[in-house]
């Protein structure tokens, strides 16, 4: 996602190219324009469908925000202006405050042996905020994240079966019910899949189940479903 708030753009977790390992993406790769000018790169983890260093090296931004313990191996790959952040510690970006917060995932990057971080979100902006939820399993203390403006919630994954640290449409309505922001906006669906394996509807309906859930969880949270490559624009928020 490219948030722009007064005026900073941020990129969160880019994959830019065509195929990660594995994995192939269904839409075409994101024009040049979305990378450019950027204040900065939000990492939340370090797997490879969120830290892609191809994508980090062809971007070159000026700042990349990530886990606490992933520095060494992002200048080591050739990257720079790195700042590390833990859950609870904020920076500024350009006069946009940034802060990081937990996530309930896997802190890997393989192969057994790779460096480790813990993954966190970051809430950008003052009260309400935007929240980037990166990859997380549902956890109580969400509901301290607010007030929110907009939540950026994962809803699915790149195949048929979650494994833990994940949340599915079900889960991610149930986040949505805890934090209530007043626009959730669910990511992570329809763009990277596995090449053996054919895509059907579990790449194409979580966006809707998750809709359906948090209208009867939460039908003060209006939900906005962005087909990859759209966008949205909210009072003084551009997404």
């Amino acid at each position: 996602m490219l948030i722009e708030l007064g005026g900073v753009r941020l990129l969160t977790d880019p994959v830019l190219r065509g195929r990660v390992a594995h994995l192939r993406r269904h839409p075409r790769p994101p024009p040049p324009e979305l990378s450019e000018r950027l204040d900065a790169v939000l990492v939340s983890h370090l797997h490879y469908d969120h830290l892609d260093l191809p994508s980090l090296r062809r971007i070159q931004a000026p700042r990349v925000l990530a886990p606490r313990g992933a520095g060494e191996f992002l200048r080591r790959a050739g990257l720079r202006g790195i700042t590390e952040v833990a859950a609870g510690e904020a920076v500024e970006v350009s006069g946009v405050p940034v802060a990081a917060v937990r996530a309930s995932h896997d802190d890997r990057r393989r192969p057994v042996g790779g460096p480790r971080a813990a993954p966190i979100g970051f809430v950008v902006g003052r009260a309400p905020a935007v929240y980037f939820a990166g990859d997380t399993d549902l956890f109580d203390e969400m509901a301290a994240l607010g007030p929110l403006e907009v939540a950026l919630l994962p809803v699915a994954g790149w195949g048929p079966k979650l494994g833990p640290g994940h949340m599915d449409a079900a889960a991610a309505a149930r986040a949505a019910a805890l934090i209530r922001p007043r626009v959730a906006i669910p990511v992570h669906w329809g763009t990277l899949h596995p090449r053996t394996v054919r895509r059907g509807g579990w790449f194409t309906r979580p966006p809707r189940e998750f809709a359906a859930q948090v209208a009867a969880l939460a039908s003060d949270v209006e939900v906005r479903v962005l087909e990859p490559g759209a966008s949205l624009r909210l009072s003084a928020y551009a997404l």
